[in-house]
């Protein structure tokens, strides 16, 4: 059943959304355009198993290049990019470090758990993001009691840490620490195009010193599925094999592809106005009643929270769905928002217009 996140409960949504007007929810929300559908339409596609399917071929050449990597795979999403890093970087019974608000904590099930058997190692960091020394202090000295420290895992940008991005010096203390104590580096980024629209810094800078990293042709390029994990030609490898066990073999993948292809020749200037509507919406959020907080807004998420004399988070969003405006709910008072390409500046006006005659009830 469709549900809309509510703390630890999923609280149902309307069964249909044609009254949905503009839908800030996440940009995974996002439709694919007439020319990226035409573009899937006229794919060349073959059984990518058998290394058939010359359109998948192009795009994982393609993002591997970009992301100054040997190889890449397609898979159907980025949890799996991330699980299947895991399990190829981590013993079972091993340990990941990774910041408590990241997705690998929060989004995936206990994956990590489940999957590979690894503990998670969770630091509180700022925004998202932790520092090198937290790294080193999280680390645990080999024993024959304690779990083996084995990945700390990144993400770009930072989900619930409200699209904070990672400096170029930040990162490469973190990868250099991590290397220096042994252990491999991970990179999630299901959001890193944003941060490389926003600060001319290529994907190849940000995922130096990282031994995979991945990129989602969903969220803000506008795809419907699919992501795209690169790594050394050895990890790539290792991660077929882990895409067929875990059922994430696909077969004429092209025709996704196609869509990741047309994303990233045409959807990446969409980047930069959604973060700069993301700007917008933030600044004029922070002016408004029974705000405590809007989180710095650096690419295209929107985190604020709401003080105790107004409305809690769950009611101000059940109101304004009910007017066409669909947010999400990250809290007991915390609202988050998301820009895309599916909505423009006329939607970020709808959205405060509405929002501002809620709060001023």
């Amino acid at each position: 059943m469709a549900g809309e996140a509510t703390g630890r409960q999923w609280a149902p949504l309307p069964a249909s959304a044609d009254d949905v007007v503009a839908d800030f929810y996440s940009d995974m929300k996002s439709i694919p355009t007439k020319g990226m559908l035409d573009a899937l339409l006229n794919a060349r596609v073959g059984d990518v198993q058998k290394g058939e399917d010359p359109t998948t071929t192009e795009l994982c050449q393609r993002v591997a290049e970009m992301l100054g990597k040997e190889a890449a795979i397609l898979l159907p999403t980025g949890t799996m990019c991330n699980e299947i890093s895991i399990r190829i970087h981590c013993a079972s019974g091993s340990e990941l470090i990774a910041e408590r608000s990241s997705h690998i904590i929060n989004f995936e099930a206990g994956g990590p758990a489940a999957l590979s058997g690894v503990m998670m190692h969770s630091i509180d960091g700022e925004f998202g993001r932790f520092t090198a020394e937290q790294v080193r202090a999280a680390y645990r000295p080999i024993s024959r009691y304690a779990p083996e420290t084995s990945l700390v895992a990144v993400e770009q940008t930072t989900n619930l840490g409200g699209g904070g991005i990672w400096s170029l010096e930040e990162l490469g203390e973190i990868a250099e620490t991590s290397k220096s104590l042994g252990l491999a580096t991970h990179m999630d980024g299901a959001r890193l195009l944003n941060a490389c629209v926003e600060t001319g810094v290529s994907a190849k800078q940000y995922a130096t010193g990282y031994d995979s990293v991945w990129i989602d042709l969903t969220k803000g390029l506008g795809g419907f599925a699919g992501a795209v994990l690169a790594g050394t030609d050895d990890f790539i490898n290792h991660a077929w094999r882990y895409a067929q066990q875990w059922g994430g073999g696909l077969r004429q993948s092209g025709y996704i592809a196609a869509t990741g292809l047309y994303a990233l020749d045409n959807n990446l200037e969409q980047l930069a106005r959604d973060n700069a509507l993301a700007k917008t919406i933030g600044a004029q959020i922070a002016t408004l009643p029974h705000i405590s907080e809007v989180l710095p807004v650096e690419t295209n998420i929107v985190i604020f929270n709401l003080d105790e004399s107004g409305p809690d988070a769950a009611t101000v969003v059940s109101k304004l769905r009910d007017q066409g405006v669909r947010l999400g709910v990250f809290g007991e008072r915390t609202v988050r928002i998301v820009t895309h390409i599916g909505v423009g500046p006329e939607g970020g006006d709808l959205l405060i217009k509405r929002l501002r005659a809620l709060l001023e009830e």
